[in-house]
């Protein structure tokens, strides 16, 4: 699956560290302990923005070490998520090479502890840094050429992850109609499960050039389509949830990075699904934030 991130198991993690000659131990800290899996969990993490340095500090925010915090504090959850996704702006600004290293480094304890990790793009992202930065998978077919996107099936919803990424440091974003096309196809061939769909930018209009170019095209597809039941995206660093009159909702996921107005929250979001709807639970990287631990329970549009 492109841009996907498979858990680590000890057995690749001691062959890699002995091909590298560190003679490394797995000491009984490296990996998680086995913990009850919750498959009808969720991690969202939007705008990382991790640079090639790990003290670079961005808006008073040493980045790294907000996903250092972010990631312990998923790898201590009592129930281990069915998997993790990155929203996009993995990178702190034009995707260089060294920036996909540090970024996929720091995510290694979620894959010890047994956690895929399935990767949007932003537009501070890279394609060509970020796909050499990951595990090589002659296997994985990209159903939209040069565009990243999947089909991550789970017990309660499809999710299907866009790509969103028109220009590197160009702020809008746009999927294009081959991409848009295959949405489409995708989700009539999916029509049992409620369906989400994830992609770094936010819905745009004519006087909004910063979020998606092609919003109206998007949406045009995806409200007549009952089983679509959530925008989830990242790219404006703020944390919002709303519903639209078609009843389709639109979650807007804080920056695990830095803020851009204050008082808003960083942090990531716990996601638990039903049939029948979502539970959203936000978790500040600051605890003493007042919106720390709210709950956002959504209710799936019918038919």
């Amino acid at each position: 699956m492109p841009f996907y991130l498979p858990p680590l198991s000890r057995r690749y993690f001691l062959k890699r560290s002995l091909l590298a000659g560190t003679g490394m131990l797995l000491t009984p800290g490296l990996f998680a302990a086995p913990r009850r899996k919750d498959a009808n969990a969720w991690v969202f993490f939007a705008d990382p923005h991790i640079a090639g340095d790990a003290a670079k500090i961005a808006r008073t925010i040493n980045m790294a070490e907000h996903l250092t915090v972010a990631c312990k504090e998923v790898v201590g959850l009592a129930q281990r998520p069915g998997g993790v996704f990155v929203v996009g702006d993995c990178a702190y600004n034009k995707g260089e090479p060294e920036d996909y290293q540090q970024f996929t480094g720091l995510l290694e304890p979620l894959r010890r502890a047994g956690l895929p990790l399935h990767l949007a793009l932003g537009n501070h992202d890279q394609r060509e840094p970020f796909r050499a930065a990951l595990p090589p998978n002659e296997t994985a077919k990209r159903p939209v050429a040069d565009k990243q996107v999947a089909l991550v099936k789970s017990a309660n919803v499809n999710w299907f992850v866009l790509d969103s990424l028109e220009t590197t440091l160009s702020t809008p974003g746009l999927l294009g109609d081959a991409q848009l096309a295959w949405l489409a196809k995708a989700l009539d061939a999916n029509r049992r499960k409620p369906a989400v769909v994830v992609l770094h930018h936010n819905p745009g209009t004519l006087e909004n050039v910063s979020g998606l170019k092609d919003t109206e095209a998007l949406l045009e597809i995806i409200r007549p389509r009952q089983q679509v039941k959530a925008w989830i995206f990242g790219h404006t660093h703020v944390w919002r949830v709303r519903a639209d009159s078609s009843g389709i909702h639109f979650v807007n996921l804080p920056p695990v990075a830095y803020i851009f107005h204050p008082g808003d929250p960083a942090g990531w979001v716990h996601a638990t699904m039903r049939r029948d709807g979502m539970k959203l639970e936000l978790r500040c990287l600051d605890a003493s934030h007042p919106d720390h631990g709210q709950v956002v329970d959504l209710k799936w549009r019918t038919a």
